[in-house]
């Protein structure tokens, strides 16, 4: 650990306490998330493929002629014409499932036509036998297997209803007028609706494809890919999951009823990484989609270089977020991420209470997904718009971020062990440039007040951070601004680590699980409130201890002192802000920054008086104690303090540690007078005789 030798304007007391803290966080349990076998990212010399409007050559249909008349006759007259002229040749040559037509594919460039249908694709459904039931593998968190490719194209259906392996520039498109025409179920009975693996150039079009025990579209290592007018719904973890994939294209879709998020550009391509601002193309465009009731609208574990323009995220617990939260995703940390007049609103749906009451450990088929019941797969906080968790360089202007209980957005920084990594160069290199300016926050797009709990949560770590000017509440009170230019920011700081109290929240609120029905104590995220929430329990035995102590010590030491009573009584009304600044309502309000003023106050008006009463080290440690205290207030309240590698709420906190102890031993002590304590009594004056003395005669005779 000689590193630690080469920082000296670090206290080693206050890093060794920053490591003890660091190392909760990674003993913390680990969230589960969507595991993976290793994937390479694309080389990026793809394209996002182009919509073909030709004839299918392949056609899927059921045979039931009444049923599919009946599924069309409302259509335009031209598409009900269409479809029932594909009908009678699907009828004559075409296949009954969507798989048994994507295994006739032979060639790159082929369509599939789907007719108006259900399909539950009964010969993929059946659990694996033979060869497939006896495939070793490892087992994610979760439970089920991670193949490798040759095991999915060995056993396609062990985890998948329809799996489309390397299948170049193929296209799958519904014939209904609606994308709930075309219904792909996997009745709970598999991981994936569709699964396409290593498939460049893949198309979908106008169909839905539901519950699963995961995804219901999944695309895997792809290098170009478009998803269009496709709606996924009641799937345990995700609607729409890309991973490992370059020029991909999400447009006019929908997904709800999703355990994790609706959508989910996970590891997208990390085409920008080491760049600034000015990039030359992102990996992933999401536009014109909708995503709503879910556990969250939007998500991606190094969601890297995604582009999310004109989208609705609504009615979600939380509206859309990325993170660097989970190993074994390639392209952490996560990066780059554009968020441009998205419409982010109303995401204060409280799921976990299904988690509470045991409907979550039902089996999936009888938890009442049809029914708007969604089992959150993850911790996160609840009534939130924009979640980052650990990421870079992101940008998020002109939203509508509007309606949100808790905070309109949340930032937070990531340690990277939390994703395997131990290098310690890595650790502090979350959250940083990340750009929030030019939104409509707290309004709607008709004008009307719709405010968010507050505007901002911030941990406070990182460095080049900025939001717009004008925010409506926020933690901490005082905020990095933007400049008009993106890289222009006034009142930066550079943090190693966020605030020591919501580091400690952010630890708590961690410990959840779906599968054990664990919800943490003491976090507000699932539902704790006043005393029960461990920022206000933490505020509450802080101002205890202190009130104790200087209570105590006011009066063995400070009750003679007029300028010591009316720092002990500004003490005692900065204390009861904290306890009051901590909870939900208060805390994104200037009302911790007055507590902290009156308590600095105190210490600073107190420590002359120990000082003159001749406790000069404690009076001066208490004035030591007060100015770090201003200092803390100065950076939540008017401007965070630049080149500080860590906040002053963390030298506060030590040196509180260090002053209360001192202060119980000087209240406790009976000093001897003169001893150092109080001072010496003045000595009794000798009285004088009024005759004459010996000495006074001695003179007169001498004199004489």
């Amino acid at each position: 650990m000689s590193w630690i030798r080469r920082l000296p304007a670090v206290p080693r007391a206050l890093l060794a306490a920053l490591l003890a803290l660091l190392g909760l966080l990674v003993a913390a349990p680990s969230a589960l998330a969507h595991e993976e076998r290793p994937v390479t990212l694309p080389d990026g010399s793809g394209s996002v493929p182009a919509y073909r409007a030709a004839e299918p050559d392949l056609l899927v249909c059921k045979t039931d002629r009444a049923d599919f008349e009946r599924r069309v006759a409302g259509f335009p007259e031209d598409l009900r014409r269409r479809n029932l002229a594909l009908f009678a040749k699907c009828s004559r040559s075409g296949y009954r499932h969507l798989q048994a037509a994507v295994d006739a594919v032979h060639r790159p460039g082929m369509n599939i036509a789907v007719l108006p249908g259900l399909y539950e694709e009964e010969p993929s459904l059946p659990a694996p036998a033979g060869a497939c039931a006896r495939l070793k593998a490892p087992k994610s968190a979760l439970g089920y297997q991670i193949l490798s490719y040759e095991q999915q194209a060995a056993c396609p259906h062990n985890q998948n209803l329809v799996a489309i392996l390397g299948k170049k520039d193929l296209q799958i498109e519904g014939t209904g007028a609606a994308r709930t025409d075309v219904v792909i179920d996997a009745k709970y009975q598999k991981l994936n609706a569709i699964r396409a693996d290593g498939s460049d150039g893949v198309y979908f079009r106008n169909f839905t494809a539901q519950r699963t025990t995961f995804n219901a579209l999944y695309v895997l290592a792809g290098d170009g890919f478009v998803i269009d007018d496709v709606l996924t719904r009641w799937n345990d973890e995700y609607g729409f999951l890309t991973f490992a994939s370059d020029h991909g294209l999400y447009k006019n879709c929908e997904s709800y009823g999703n355990g994790d998020s609706g959508i989910y550009p996970g590891s997208a391509s990390n085409i920008n990484d080491g760049r600034g601002y000015d990039v030359p193309r992102h990996s992933i465009e999401i536009t014109g989609c909708r995503s709503h009731h879910n556990m969250v609208g939007y998500s991606g574990t190094a969601g890297d270089s995604v582009w999310a323009h004109d989208n609705e995220f609504d009615h979600n617990m939380g509206g859309a977020s990325m993170d660097s939260a989970f190993p074994g995703h390639p392209g952490l940390p996560q990066n780059h991420a554009l968020f441009q007049r998205n419409l982010i609103h109303d995401n204060n749906q409280d799921y976990y209470r299904y988690v509470a009451d045991g409907t979550c450990a039902k089996p999936p088929i009888a938890r009442g997904y049809e029914r708007g019941v969604v089992c959150p797969q993850i911790s996160m906080p609840p009534g939130t718009g924009i979640i980052t968790a650990g990421g870079n360089w992101n940008v998020y202007e002109g939203n509508w971020v509007y309606g949100h209980r808790r905070a309109a957005f949340f930032l937070s920084a990531v340690p990277a062990f939390i994703r395997g990594e131990e290098r310690w160069s890595k650790q502090a290199d979350t959250s940083h440039h990340n750009r929030y300016a030019g939104n409509h926050l707290g309004v709607d797009k008709a004008g009307t007040s719709r405010p968010n709990g507050m505007d901002v949560w911030w941990d406070g770590q990182g460095k080049g951070n900025c939001w717009q000017s004008g925010t409506s509440g926020s933690t901490p009170w005082t905020l990095p601004e933007c400049g008009v230019a993106r890289g222009d920011v006034s009142g930066g700081s550079a943090r190693l680590v966020g605030e020591p109290v919501k580091l400690v929240q952010l630890l708590v609120c961690a410990d959840y699980s779906v599968q054990a029905r664990r919800l943490p104590a003491g976090c507000d995220w699932y539902g704790a409130t006043g005393i029960a929430r461990v920022e206000t329990q933490i505020a509450l035995a802080a101002a205890a201890v202190l009130a104790l102590v200087g209570g105590v010590l006011w009066w063995r030491r400070l009750r003679g002192s007029r300028l010591g009573t009316v720092a002990t009584l500004l003490g005692a009304a900065g204390l009861a802000l904290d306890v009051a600044g901590s909870t939900t309502g208060l805390q994104h309000t200037v009302v911790p920054v007055l507590a902290l003023l009156l308590t600095g106050a105190w210490w600073v008006g107190a420590g002359p008086v120990l000082r003159r009463g001749g406790r000069r080290r404690l009076g001066g440690a208490t004035v030591l104690l007060g100015v770090v205290t201003l200092l803390d207030a100065f950076d939540k309240g008017v401007a965070m303090i630049p080149w500080t590698p860590v906040g002053p709420a963390w030298v506060r906190g030590l040196v509180a540690v260090v002053w209360v102890l001192w202060a119980v031993i000087a209240s406790a002590r009976h000093d001897a007078p003169g001893a150092g304590g109080d001072p010496a009594p003045d000595p009794e004056p000798v009285p004088v005789p009024a005759g004459p003395t010996p000495l006074d005669g001695a003179a007169e005779g001498g004199a004489a």
